[in-house]
């Protein structure tokens, strides 16, 4: 059933998760955009029920998220974890709400579109109340993909990505901190939000193992991949990796295309790209950083070259700030799409 509910021109918002990094960084985006919402409501845990925010020239008092909490709401932004989503889900859409969530919990559902909205942001067209914002990593891959694959059909991809901290949530970013600390303080490092130290460390696990030896997070960015492109037959092979960085994911992405493609063209279909910008001068020593794009809200791409291995292939380093465009950015665009709808 597609939802037929008109949305109003100024829909009442509101946040669950809202004092998480992500529930967080959702009010700052619709701050900063100027997102017409007659009312902007906070929901979090009851123990976090209480807690001011910062929002605009005022401040929000977190609500206590209960069933009750969006009589009178057009659209739910959730960011409080894949089992708090399918708990409230109902109570969301029984109350002519559209959740737009952020866990993991709706991404593969059949009915539930899965949303970048510059790459399929006409899939919103079929949903029934619920639509599901793509794994971080995911994200940034297709945003770099999708132009390309639009003018020349890929045939396979290889990534490997370098995932900052902030992906595992604001206490895990404290654990870098702290580890970061302890490390060079010579004190012992006893990790909790990782399975292993994070500080001058990588870890070459994301999410649980699976059976085929790889993650669920390696998992999640391939069918979420195909999903997104309407690609059920592109070959998609991910080895995701945690390192010490703060914010801002890195992905080296290696693209085989089903014919011939240069890399001038390559060049072209990016730059024309929305949400993709180039910064990719070798001379210079120019390419995407994440120590410099923190906050930012572009997918950002460098150190494009030919792949002479296959024959039709380019190789390039993918960086985009896990919080903006990796969740929170892409959700309030998700509702800016609905508005335009």
């Amino acid at each position: 059933m597609v939802w037929e509910r008109p949305m109003p021109a100024r829909p009442v918002v509101a946040v669950a998760g809202a004092t998480g990094a992500v529930g967080r960084e959702m009010l700052t985006v619709l701050e900063q955009r100027s997102f017409p919402a007659s009312r902007v409501v906070a929901l979090a845990s009851k123990r976090s029920a209480g807690t001011v925010l910062p929002f605009g020239d005022g401040e929000l008092v977190v609500e206590e998220l209960t069933e009750a909490s969006f009589r009178g709401v057009d659209i739910a932004l959730f960011s409080a974890g894949a089992s708090v989503s399918k708990r409230f889900r109902e109570a969301v859409t029984d109350a002519g709400c559209v959740m737009i969530d952020n866990s993991s919990a709706f991404r593969m559902e059949d009915g539930v579109p899965l949303v970048v909205p510059e790459v399929n942001g006409a899939d919103l067209a079929t949903h029934a109340g619920v639509v599901a914002n793509p794994n971080c990593s995911t994200i940034q891959l297709v945003v770099a993909l999708a132009p390309l694959h639009a003018r020349c059909p890929i045939r396979r991809v290889v990534v490997a990505t370098y995932q900052a901290a902030s992906g595992a949530g604001a206490a895990a970013m404290r654990e870098l901190h702290e580890q970061t600390r302890d490390v060079l303080d010579g004190n012992p490092i006893e990790p909790e939000e990782f399975v292993h130290r994070i500080a001058f460390n990588c870890i070459p696990q994301i999410d649980v193992f699976l059976d085929d030896g790889s993650t669920k997070e390696e998992w999640k960015m391939v069918a979420e991949t195909k999903k997104i492109m309407h690609a059920p037959d592109l070959a998609v092979s991910a080895t995701c990796v945690r390192v010490p960085v703060l914010r801002c994911h890195s992905e080296a992405v290696n693209v085989e295309f089903t014919r011939a493609f240069g890399l001038e063209e390559v060049r072209e279909a990016l730059a024309a790209a929305p949400g993709v910008a180039l910064l990719d001068d070798p001379a210079e020593s120019l390419y995407p950083m994440p120590a410099d794009l923190e906050g930012t809200d572009d997918t950002y791409i460098g150190r494009l070259r030919v792949d002479p291995t296959v024959p039709s292939g380019i190789s390039m380093w993918v960086v985009a700030d896990q919080l903006r465009k990796g969740a929170a950015l892409n959700a309030v665009q998700i509702a800016e799409a609905l508005l335009d709808g």
